[in-house]
């Protein structure tokens, strides 16, 4: 296995690495488009399917928004640049940054992937709808609802936890004091 280094991060990462990253981004990519594919042709916009006794909400939405619809009120001369620009560029500057830290670490490369591959799936259903991406699902209990959401959202979201779980894991760890020893007489 070859060491990571600050330059080069997709060389410094092994092949199992590497194979890992691919294979969960371009998987990723296929759900979230095979699962808003199917969305669009079974339901109807407007209508609200419930399954799994109410805890889970399928309804069919363009969403012009980031993440739970933020930035959606913004003018389209801002808002489009933003998510078609900027937006993927940060999850790409997270990814790569995931890589280049701990590219020997399997929870980091998994966690890059999701957020490439979550990323990417969006930014290719903004592209192909004009700036909209297709949202469909949401889950919860009573009154208690989340946003309407997507495979790529829960993707992106994911990939972060694991990023924020495995930083937390990793922090460095202050040396424990040894016990002082009582010298014999």
């Amino acid at each position: 296995m070859r060491k990571s280094t600050s330059h080069g991060t997709l060389a410094a990462m092994s092949r199992p690495h590497a194979f890992l990253f691919a294979s969960v981004a371009i998987f990723t990519i296929g759900c979230d488009h095979a699962t808003k594919i199917a969305a669009t042709t079974w339901l109807d916009p407007g209508t609200v399917l419930w399954l799994a006794a109410g805890w889970v909400r399928l309804e069919l939405v363009q969403n012009a928004g980031a993440f739970m619809s933020l930035g959606a009120a913004l003018p389209d001369s801002i808002r489009m640049p933003l998510l078609l620009g900027l937006v993927p560029l940060l999850i790409l500057a997270a990814s790569l940054l995931a890589l280049r830290e701990s590219a020997s670490r399997s929870r980091f490369v998994l966690a890059a992937a999701l957020l490439a591959g979550g990323g990417v799936a969006n930014w290719l259903d903004r592209l192909a709808h004009h700036g909209l991406v297709t949202d469909f699902v949401s889950i919860g209990w009573g009154p208690l609802h989340t946003g309407i959401f997507n495979v790529a959202d829960l993707a992106v979201v994911g990939g972060a936890l694991l990023l924020f779980a495995g930083s937390r894991r990793t922090s460095p760890r202050l040396p424990q004091q040894a016990e002082p020893r009582r010298l014999r007489r």
